[in-house]
């Protein structure tokens, strides 16, 4: 069940003024009785969550000693997972979806939030990596095998006489010829969007797969592929370090802009259809947040310096 826009901001206003240092008794008790509402205590849920999202790591000592090992691209990182797993139990370390996500943190290629990276791979194939993502590479004499864990990849593969497999957690794709294509990892499905040349989908569960060929886009679960629609050039503008924008709903652009920045970003929805044309830096969020402020009808409000939302400029 989603939560409402209002009760959210709300939320985050309470939020706001409770770890603030002059909060007086009078204001908790009032917190404490709109808290008590189903749909208000789920939205302050879900503000604490976002806010508290990485401080019990940070909290504990080995946990900053972990932190500051995954950042590292060397074998230390084998360290950094005995760590976390003293700090977090073990088990309890599955957290996202069910799943435990070793393979995320043990990765080869990672990128943190707002971060784009470039890798040229052993065969002479290229490898973009976008915001917040996890991938693997293992190439050997028979064939070359990429994975994606989370996020999203854009891959320029050459053309040589071992195929190129890339594992998504809902199925594998398979190149056989020089391609340009991406790969986004959703919530149960996968998305494929192919640039040039053609990439085959065969689905985990599924005995049924399909060519993807250059100008298409599909997403696919694990038991079955989507009906293919056109695939824009400039979807892979991010790779650059742009994000681009041809007549798009200001709800769908923060959607996408919010995956490069922490925190919260909302949209209000009375402004939510207004339309935006543009190339936006991905480097600067808060300068694209400003930028929109300057040519649409709409405010930023900075709740947090982690709670930013868009609302109507008349808004009070």
């Amino acid at each position: 069940m989603s939560l409402d826009y209002r009760v959210l901001q709300e939320a985050a206003e309470w939020f706001a003024r409770l770890e603030s240092d002059t909060v007086d008794a009078a204001e908790r008790e009032a917190w404490a009785a709109w808290v008590r509402q189903p749909e208000h205590a789920r939205a302050w849920q879900k503000v604490q969550r976002i806010s508290g999202r990485f401080a019990p790591l940070s909290a504990h000592p080995a946990g900053r000693a972990a932190g500051g090992m995954l950042q590292q691209r060397t074998p230390s990182r084998r360290q950094a997972l005995k760590l976390l797993s003293l700090v977090c139990g073990g088990a309890a370390l599955g957290l996202a979806g069910g799943r435990l996500p070793w393979q995320d943190w043990s990765a080869d290629l990672r990128t943190g939030v707002g971060e784009v990276r470039e890798t040229r791979l052993a065969d002479g194939s290229r490898l973009w990596l976008n915001t917040d993502s996890a991938a693997d590479a293992g190439f050997d004499g028979a064939i070359r095998r990429l994975a994606l864990y989370r996020g999203e990849v854009l891959v320029e593969a050459v053309d040589e006489a071992r195929p190129l497999l890339l594992r998504s957690r809902e199925g594998q794709l398979r190149v056989t010829q020089a391609a340009r294509f991406s790969v986004r990892q959703r919530d149960g499905s996968t998305q494929l969007s192919v640039f040039s040349g053609m990439v085959d989908i065969q689905p985990d569960d599924s005995g049924l797969g399909r060519g993807i060929s250059a100008g298409q886009q599909v997403g696919f679960s694990a038991n079955r592929i989507g009906p293919p629609a056109p695939v824009q050039a400039g979807q892979q503008a991010w790779s650059r370090g742009i994000l681009l924008a041809d007549n798009t709903r200001l709800v769908d652009f923060l959607a996408e802009l919010a995956r490069y920045r922490h925190g919260y970003l909302g949209c209000d929805p009375r402004i939510a259809e207004l339309r935006v044309v543009g190339a936006f830096p991905l480097a600067d969020s808060d300068r694209v947040l400003d930028a929109l402020a300057a040519t649409l009808p709409v405010r930023v409000q900075r709740r947090m310096s982690w709670w930013v939302s868009l609302e109507p400029s008349g808004a009070a």
